[in-house]
């Protein structure tokens, strides 16, 4: 036996592999190392439910998995994107792939190891503990970000990367993503930069890139992202980002061709088909969004990283189509991946929405009125995001084609309008869910115009050095729309020009108040996932368009 380090006897192991034979050598081996606790797994999909539910030190997984429609690589995209993967994880991929593309691919996807078949146990062992030395360098940091102490990680990030400690350009790596997930993307963009004088390397072009966008500088952002994939044609992880950069910028058709360039690249990613989907869903072809949304719920239905939100939207094709079977499929499984989570608002959203489709297609109009009206009565509730306005003007766009009437609509429609019409994307996500619906598209644009008018107004007003009839104006708007962009202009204002506001206090006490309640509308996150366990992550701040481009593409930071 040749321990590999003091502590790997208490370390656990999983194998994922389809070949018995190879499954059982890499076993051996790692018992062989010392390493006491071993699992395995024979097929992709297997590994995935075992990775979601429990954590191992080292994962060693097969590239290829004969007749099954992921690959391991394809795993661990899904589970990275999710954050369902320790950072405190050794990660080894084996493969019969030599290609530069493939070893690249590995590096950019943060493995630990990329292993070359055919491989000697002494290979293995190397860079096993290769990889177990860079974790213990970093210990300090995985047990901050591990424990949710994420601005002690960044800080101890930052030291690392100042002083050039051990590890520094990994360190620099988690750094700059923690950074970017909280909302400092110039501090983010000051650890790629250095990263990159080191070494062109891809993924800290793609760091820059996010970093640009997410400081709002979505032009530059664009053309790091199309030099980067001049370069780097396969780089999936940086279609995700065109995607969300296209929908900001007004070319939706091109963010939904970077999100069909990233599926087909990690065809088994269910994370990215489901993205792709909901994309398709509002700008793509009916019959490519239920193809797409039917292969996602087909892979990754039972998964914890698969989001129920695309679920809804399969929902709401089969019902477009007429497929009954499929729509009571459909609520079937809503109605089983809510059970263990019955207080969860989002997914009881979602289950009434399909529930009120189905209602419909079975001519049960009292039960589908009344159910629609509970989803109406919430739209000025706290709780209520801007996900399920979508759902919900997508699903009176069907009432009204269903030619079942509520004269009270064009009100409720009016209400959501003005809440989440924060964005020029907002606004037209909306039209789209409005699915041709003339009059609900009028008012979502009217609500918009009228949002962009008095925030021009207050920006006038303060440049003319009235700032506390600004922030009056700005706050009397809030109160009455709930609008996060007028919550969050009146508090940029009260912070900047506070100084030339005389009812300074108030004014401030009754913003915080309504920025604590309405502007998280989205599905908010930082590092670790959402607390709703069927959730892509969404970052989202809603005083630009990051929120709704995230939703869709959920591209993590």
């Amino acid at each position: 036996m040749h321990i590999l380090d003091a502590e790997i006897q208490t370390a656990t192991a999983l194998v994922v592999d389809a070949n018995a034979a190879s499954r059982g050598v890499l076993v051996t081996m790692l018992k062989e190392f010392g390493v006491a606790n071993v699992l395995q797994a024979r097929r992709a999909q297997e590994a995935r439910r075992v990775l979601e539910t429990q954590r191992f030190d080292i994962v060693v997984c097969e590239y290829h998995f004969e007749g099954e429609p992921v690959s391991g690589q394809d795993i661990m995209d899904d589970l990275r994107l999710a954050h369902l993967l320790p950072l405190s994880t050794v990660v080894v991929m084996i493969s019969s792939e030599r290609s530069y593309a493939k070893v690249a691919e590995a590096a950019e996807a943060a493995l630990d190891v990329y292993l070359i078949k055919p491989h000697t146990q002494d290979a293995l062992r190397e860079r096993i503990v290769q990889a177990r030395q860079r974790k213990k360098v970093l210990r300090d940091i995985i047990v901050a970000v591990e424990t949710e102490k994420y601005v002690e990680a960044a800080e101890l990030c930052e030291v690392r990367f100042k002083t050039r400690g051990p590890a520094w350009v990994q360190a620099a790596r988690i750094g700059a993503e923690l950074w970017l997930n909280m909302g400092k993307p110039h501090a983010a963009q000051l650890m790629f930069d250095a990263i990159l004088k080191v070494g062109a390397v891809p993924w800290a072009r793609l760091g820059v890139a996010r970093a640009q966008y997410d400081a709002g500088g979505h032009v530059q952002a664009r053309r790091t992202l199309e030099s980067l994939l001049n370069e780097q044609p396969a780089y999936a992880d940086a279609y995700d980002v065109m995607g969300r950069v296209l929908l900001d910028q007004g070319a939706p058709e091109l963010a939904l061709d970077a999100l069909r360039q990233a599926t087909a690249l990690t065809p088994g990613s269910v994370s990215r088909i489901v993205k792709h989907g909901l994309l398709a869903f509002y700008y793509g072809d009916p019959k490519e969004a239920a193809d797409v949304l039917a292969k996602g719920a087909r892979l990754g239905l039972n998964s914890r990283i698969y989001d129920l939100q695309g679920l809804v939207l399969l929902a709401a094709v089969q019902f477009d189509l007429g497929d009954k079977r499929g729509l009571a499929g459909s609520l079937s499984s809503m109605a089983a991946a809510r059970a263990p989570r019955p207080e969860s608002a989002r997914l009881r959203r979602f289950e009434c929405v399909i529930s009120v489709l189905k209602a419909l297609v079975d001519r049960r109009v009292p039960e589908a009125v009344n159910e629609t009206r509970t989803l109406l009565e919430e739209i000025t509730a706290p709780s209520f995001e801007f996900e399920a306005a979508c759902n919900l003007f997508a699903l009176l766009a069907r009432l009204q084609k269903s030619e079942l009437r509520m004269d009270d609509l064009p009100h409720h429609v009016e209400l959501a309008a003005k809440r989440f019409s924060v964005s020029k994307t907002t606004c037209e996500l909306l039209v789209r869910a409005s699915r041709g619906q003339a009059p609900f598209e009028k008012i979502v644009r009217d609500a918009y115009a009228g949002i962009a008018a008095l925030a021009e107004d207050a920006v006038s007003k303060t440049v003319n050095g009235e700032p506390q009839a600004a922030c009056e104006a700005l706050l009397t708007g809030a109160q009455q729309t709930l609008n996060a962009k007028l919550i969050d202009l009146a508090l940029h204002t009260i912070e900047r020009h506070g100084a030339h506001i005389p009812d300074r206090e108030r004014l401030l006490a009754a913003v915080q108040e309504l920025h604590k309640r309405y502007r998280g509308y989205g599905t908010q996150v930082q590092l670790s996932r959402a607390t709703d366990p069927r959730t892509i992550p969404a970052v989202g701040r809603p005083g630009g368009q990051q929120v709704e481009a995230a939703a869709l593409t959920g591209v993590n930071g």
